[in-house]
């Protein structure tokens, strides 16, 4: 064929099928593997005279052609102490036809000695001229093919990693038994087959995509991931870590796809199951900053509900069992219903689901087959993965709110103890109607540290109310119920207790009619908090009272409440103690420690009492002061605690004068006067009581 070149020529001549099809239909360019092995080709006569010698020949043995042709091959081709046995070996083929192999060291042109493996065997031409053919290759060479070629096999077959091969159409032309077990398949029925045709087309189209550009471009692809199910495991997914090679042969001819496959299935769950924990712990520590931020029952439940919805579920309900509310301990019968209130609801885009939740405050019985009975009973977990019909009857408070939950579309439901220092106070009430996903193990155990943390916030919340309402009934039932009108003065009061983020605490005041129309006035503040503060406020007030009828001097009367306060636990606070004696138009005051009152006389400005301040009561070993002021009828005098003025962002001079500033003006109702201090100037979130006490002097009756 004219312009044709030879099979070896550059450039693949393989005539192409369709896609695929690689069946040879001329010729074919030859794989690399004689050039790897570098055979030379010998023709020998009769005589054992080189009569062809090929360029491999030339660089094996370092003799050209001119210098090889016509010479006896065994003088140039063996070494000289196998000299005898070659030229036996020689005759006995020429002889016989039969080819002998065997490896003999040569001695080169340039006296180098090598180690070569020969085959020779007879050849007859068309006219019956007997001539002998002499292959020899580089032992060396042959043995590190072989040793290649075994330890590939070993690898392959031994190896823990999936290998296959692909050849250009992408079909399997080999595969090693660790990706048998991998896909589930048997080498047998992977051969001549497409990936699609194999393995699930999720896992083979990603595949034969990145193999197909593999194939095209030389660039391999490492560590592509891929997850799914194969006939080996089609219950559960695995994933695996695959690599792609183009496959080349020693002339750069290209082959196919080299195929590895790790499964890394194990490391995948473990990388779920550490995203799992990840979005726990944030939801963990999300609910550590959210929950718990006052003492407040009903704020702590419905930071808990917030927390939970939308993240762990679309509706979330807060219960308490009423006794736990009211401060006692219950444990419930196997029969027993539970008297469940309800503090805190949140729904996310469910308003059926909420309009069947109980309504925050609302006390219901719930009876003992009921599951958030169950829940609160047993202290465990209640998992109802997916719900049916007949389950709504047992998760509603009734049969119309089981009709709004169907409706609503709740499938799956979870009720969560809210456990705190062994005692099952309520549940944590779950359910899922957007979220398509059941209820888990996940969830499970997110919704148990949800409430575990949850519930030790609202223990805290409900022993702090109820210590909170007795210290506050103590507190309310120790101040006195004073007419408006005493003697020559007309009084007004006021008592504000302390927010919930903190306890009430030991301020008092009190109006004391004396003898001879005199009247003491007397504002107070204990340190500290709680009902031991309440309680030492009680015994002062009283202890006040005892000597405030004995008409003593102020200062003589704060030296006895002085030695009164030292007798008490730890007991330290500060008075202001004054006696208005209407005849003499004048007040006699002493201050232990205490803000000093506030005077506001007609067309004068406000004014605040320039007084010893004294050391406060319990302090002891100090003597206390009298000061005599002026108090003309309309004249009003101003006692308060601290509370009303003082906050941590202001200094007490600023807010002083602040006080000062809406005294100042016109006459006002006493009653008024109090509501306008308490409004503006008592800030929310001091955490501190307000005692206050404004007196007008009037004409002596």
């Amino acid at each position: 064929m004219s312009g044709a070149g030879p099979a070896g020529s550059e450039g693949d001549t393989t005539p192409r099928g369709p896609e695929g099809d690689t069946t040879p239909r001329g010729p074919v360019r030859p794989s690399g593997l004689l050039d790897v092995l570098n055979v030379a080709s010998v023709v020998l006569d009769t005589e054992g005279r080189i009569v062809l010698w090929s360029p491999q020949a030339e660089e094996l043995f370092g003799y050209s052609a001119p210098e090889a042709l016509g010479r006896y091959a065994a003088r140039i081709m063996v070494h000289e102490r196998h000299l005898d046995l070659v030229v036996k070996l020689f005759a006995d083929v020429m002889r016989t036809g039969r080819s002998w192999a065997g490896a003999f060291p040569i001695r080169r042109k340039d006296g180098g000695t090598r180690l070569v493996e020969f085959r020779n065997m007879r050849l007859l031409d068309d006219r019956g001229d007997v001539y002998a053919l002499g292959l020899a290759v580089d032992r060396s060479t042959v043995r590190a093919l072989e040793r290649d070629v075994a330890l590939s096999s070993r690898v392959i077959r031994q190896s823990p990693v999936g290998l296959a091969v692909l050849d250009a159409g992408l079909r399997y032309v080999s595969v090693n038994p660790a990706l048998e077990r991998m896909n589930g398949v048997p080498a047998e029925d992977h051969l001549g087959r497409a990936v699609r045709e194999v393995l699930p087309q999720t896992i083979a189209a990603p595949l034969e995509a990145s193999a197909r550009r593999v194939l095209e471009t030389g660039r391999p692809v490492v560590d592509q991931s891929a997850t799914g199910r194969t006939p080996a495991d089609p219950d559960e997914d695995h994933a695996w870590s695959v690599s792609l090679y183009r496959l080349e042969d020693a002339v750069g001819a290209v082959l196919g796809v080299a195929v590895s496959v790790v499964d890394v299935t194990e490391q995948y769950r473990a990388g779920v199951e550490a995203e799992a924990a990840r979005r726990r712990l944030a939801a963990v520590a999300d609910a550590s900053a959210r929950i718990g931020t006052t003492l407040e029952l009903d704020r702590t439940a419905r930071e808990l509900a917030e927390v939970a919805v939308p993240g762990l579920a679309d509706l979330a309900s807060v219960d308490l069992l009423e006794a736990v509310v009211k401060g006692r301990r219950t444990t419930l019968g196997p029969a027993e219903p539970a008297v469940i209130r309800a503090l805190a609801v949140q729904a996310d885009g469910s308003p059926e689901a909420l309009r069947a939740a109980d309504p925050p405050g609302q006390v219901a019985r719930y009876g003992p087959h009921r599951l958030v009975t169950e829940c609160v009973r047993t202290g465990r977990p209640v998992l109802v993965a997916r719900v049916t019909a007949a389950d709504l009857p047992r998760i509603a408070r009734s049969p119309e709110a089981a009709e709004l939950l169907r409706r609503a579309g709740v499938h799956s439901y979870l009720a969560v103890p809210l456990i705190a220092r062994g005692e099952v106070l309520g549940a944590l009430d779950l359910k899922r109607t957007g979220n398509p996903l059941p209820f888990g193990d996940d969830d499970l155990l997110l919704a148990r540290e949800l409430a575990a943390r949850a519930a030790v916030q609202i223990d805290n919340a409900r022993w702090y109310q109820n210590a909170r309402n007795a210290a506050l009934t103590l507190q309310r039932s120790l101040l006195p119920r004073h007419p408006p009108v005493t003697g020559g003065l007309e009084v007004a009061s006021r008592y504000q207790p302390a927010e919930a983020t903190s306890e009430v605490g030991g301020d008092w005041f009190d109006v004391i009619e004396l003898e001879d129309g005199k009247t003491a006035l007397v504002v107070g503040d204990v340190m500290g908090s709680g009902i031991a503060a309440a309680a030492s406020m009680g015994r002062l007030r009283t202890a006040t009272n005892t000597l405030a009828a004995l008409d003593l001097d102020p200062a003589f009367l704060l030296e006895h409440l002085d030695r009164t306060t030292a007798g008490l636990d730890q007991a330290i606070a500060t008075c202001v103690y004054a006696v208005h004696d209407p005849h003499r138009r004048e007040c006699r005051v002493a201050n232990a420690g205490h803000l000093p009152p506030v005077r506001l006389r007609a067309g004068r400005p406000p004014e605040l009492l320039d007084l010893p301040t004294g050391v406060p009561l319990g302090v002891g070993g100090v003597a206390f002061a009298t000061t005599t002021v002026g108090l003309e009828p309309g004249d009003r005098l101003v006692f308060y605690t601290d509370g009303l003025v003082e906050t941590r962002r202001h200094p007490l001079d600023e807010r002083l004068d602040a006080l000062l500033a809406l005294l100042e003006g016109p006459d006002r109702p006493l009653e008024e006067v109090c509501d306008l201090l308490l409004r503006t100037l008592h800030e929310p979130e001091n955490s501190d009581d307000v005692a206050l006490l404004i007196a007008r002097a009037t004409p002596p009756s």
